[in-house]
């Protein structure tokens, strides 16, 4: 299998930002996932680098354009080794092999009769590089921008698009998951029920010469669009080099939804003129939001990615964006944020259980990892079949570009993994020699089960799987997300130590000052809070007698009711749409030691892949009820006002499973 996925081309009127690398590390990461699966991945990134924003940038900066793209670019370049991307290519759209395939590629569409030279005159932002209708307007202003567009009349060359549109509708139609997550894919269609006006492609030389030629006029370069789109063939040696041969079936491109309508449109239209077949899917993202939390020094407005990188390491950064996000939804940074996400998921979870599982090894079987009991155990079904099937959710939800919800499976493994210590108690297990096949075979579920994490988050922290993989003497070229081929080739010979933690806490403001304040009282540090004659009293106060129960007034429930009642957090893992119901959708959730699914009314207020990976309350004790077919375990609570319903969520990192209370 051959996979090739593109980030858009950057446009160096600005330096790199933490909405340039979400783009860059989630393609990074889906890269990475296939390459551990085994396929022929390609991946590619770049520069975009000619049109009105560039020469106005330039000047400002008293530079030739040239010079100024040379520099920008340079920084894109040079940011993404620091972020651990292992792109095959970084396009320029300067470069010659580009200019060339442009020149081509618009020849083509030039002899199939979809160009032609007419005058437009329209309101032109140069903000966007594009004319806007006064439909498209917000209050005569740029939707994007917010400054009124300058008004131009002028000649120039148009491509004509609107040729196409009928057949783009039933293309987007045939091909459900051609534009995901499904959001936006609705939102082509809705655009595309408007007659889609043809598009101009060109720029006179008398107001822009920084551009590529049309080769059929040497008084126009080319508009950026048409020029920027095509580097996704232009890297690959289009028309017929063996890179465009072999990738270019499997390609699918990653974008911020504010250029949707390019990918979505101008792009699929291009390439039905010039008779080449499409790219597979295009993914969309929303955008990171930086909200109220109070931020350092070195975040600002779009936080400069590499400072966060730095401070708190390449691999970590990365998990935080990858776990923070939906893909598809808008979400909010702020370093608080990535702090809680690095102590609770990275140093507690993942840490704790590393640290753990090898200083069990160390202590009750010299380090050694046990091999496999030749006595069979109880469970050992159920522990195969729950490995094989948190690989096979992983791959499930990698396919779907849905990153969030593999690291969610993942994290509900460690969160097992983790139990298992608590439950099993492999220190009780050491006092009884008959129990020795039983602590034989915890220890090495443990030791299989860290390496297996070490395979399912390489695509997202690759220096911290490729460690963990180290320190348990396993071989690189080995790692793959497979149960079987980690048990078979899992070293049980040599003297394996827990080493450094992976990820120390970091020490949040809130602690540094509980810190220094017990510093200073030394009766505090002692005592905790309150003094001793205060404990006394509340000691006497609970050896009083209760009071006699009062009546249970009418139309209200007593405490002893209410607590009958479990409510839990889950964490949603997939939803979908209940054939033939526009209310019911069909949710399976995680309460962190088991799966269920709830049928939940909430169709009209929720599309399905809005709700992925999301946190919400149940009802996990309720009777379980058959709806439209379907058995409910359990019901969702929600808050209903009008005709509108938001479901109740819970912020912060509560495990799946928690008890509301």
């Amino acid at each position: 299998m051959n996979y090739y996925v593109t980030t858009p081309i950057y446009y160096v009127n600005a330096r790199p930002h933490l909405g340039h690398a979400y783009t860059t590390v989630v393609n990074d990461v889906l890269t990475r996932f296939h390459r551990i699966e085994g396929h022929d991945s390609y991946f590619l990134t770049g520069t975009d680098e000619h049109g009105d924003k560039i020469v106005r940038a330039a000047e400002r900066e008293g530079r030739t354009p040239a010079e100024y793209v040379d520099e920008i670019s340079a920084l894109f370049r040079a940011a993404w080794p620091g972020l651990e991307i292992s792109n095959n290519d970084f396009i320029r759209t300067t470069e010659e092999r580009h200019k060339r395939v442009v020149a081509r590629f618009m020849d083509m569409v030039n002899q199939r009769g979809d160009i032609y030279f007419g005058e437009y005159g329209g309101h032109y932002c140069f903000g966007c590089e594009r004319f806007y209708t006064e439909k498209e307007l917000v209050d005569g202003l740029c939707p994007d921008h917010k400054v009124k567009p300058e008004y131009i009349s002028e000649k120039n060359y148009f491509f004509r698009m609107g040729r196409y549109q009928d057949w783009l509708v039933d293309h987007v139609k045939a091909n459900p998951d051609f534009i995901r997550p499904e959001r936006y894919r609705n939102e082509v269609l809705s655009f595309l029920k408007e007659p889609l006006e043809d598009l101009c492609i060109s720029r006179p030389k008398s107001r822009l010469t920084w551009g590529i030629n049309l080769p059929f006029d040497d008084g126009f370069v080319t508009y950026v669009w048409f020029d920027a789109l095509i580097n996704y063939i232009s890297a690959l040696g289009w028309p017929d080099g063996k890179l465009f041969q072999k990738y270019w079936p499997a390609a699918q491109h990653t974008i911020a939804k504010d250029i949707l309508k390019p990918h979505a449109i101008f792009w699929p239209t291009m390439l039905q003129s010039a008779g080449q077949s499409l790219y597979r899917h295009l993914n969309v993202h929303g955008y990171w939001q930086i909200g109220a939390s109070k931020m350092s020094k070195s975040v600002g407005n779009v936080v400069e990615a590499l400072s966060m990188a730095e401070k708190y390491g390449a691999d970590a950064f990365r998990f935080f964006l990858m776990r923070e996000m939906t893909f598809g939804l808008d979400s909010e940074f702020s370093e608080d944020r990535l702090v809680e996400r690095h102590n609770s998921d990275l140093a507690n979870d993942l840490g704790n259980l590393w640290q753990r599982s090898l200083a069990m090894v160390g202590k009750f079987n010299g380090g050694k990892i046990p091999g496999v009991p030749s006595e069979p155990q109880p469970d050992d079904a159920e522990w195969r079949d729950r490995a094989r099937g948190l690989v096979a959710s992983w791959r499930q939800a990698f396919d779907a570009v849905n990153p969030r919800a593999a690291l969610g499976q993942v994290w509900d493994f460690v969160s097992f993994l983790n139990k298992t210590i608590d439950s099993e108690a492999p220190w009780v297990l050491a006092r009884s020699p008959e129990k020795r096949p039983r602590l034989d075979a915890v220890l090495s579920r443990l030791a299989e089960g860290l390496a297996l994490v070490a395979a399912l988050v390489w695509p997202v922290m690759p220096g911290t799987a490729e460690r963990m993989w180290a320190r348990l003497r396993l071989p690189q070229n080995k790692m793959k997300a497979d149960p079987a081929l980690v048990s078979e080739i899992m070293d049980r010979e040599s003297v394996l130590e827990a080493g450094e933690p992976f990820f120390p806490r970091i020490e949040t403001e809130g602690e540094a000052s509980g810190k220094a304040r017990k510093a200073r009282d030394p009766q505090a540090k002692k005592d905790g809070p309150g003094d001793a004659s205060a404990k006394a009293d509340s000691a006497a106060k609970l050896e009083k007698p209760e009071k006699p129960a009062k009546p249970v007034p009418e139309g209200m429930v007593s405490i002893d009711d209410f607590r009958k009642t479990e409510l839990r957090v889950a964490r949603i893992l997939a939803a979908e749409r209940v054939p033939k119901s526009e209310k019911l959708v069909r949710l399976s959730v995680t309460l962190g030691d088991s799966e269920r699914t709830i049928v939940a009314g909430i169709g009209r207020h929720y599309a399905p892949e809005d709700l992925v990976g999301r946190s919400i309350v149940v009802v996990a004790n309720l009777v379980p009820a058959k709806l439209m077919g379907l058995e409910s375990r359990g019901m969702v609570l929600a808050a209903s006002r009008d005709d509108s319903l938001v479901l109740v969520t819970v912020s912060g990192d509560i495990p799946p499973g928690s008890k509301v209370s």
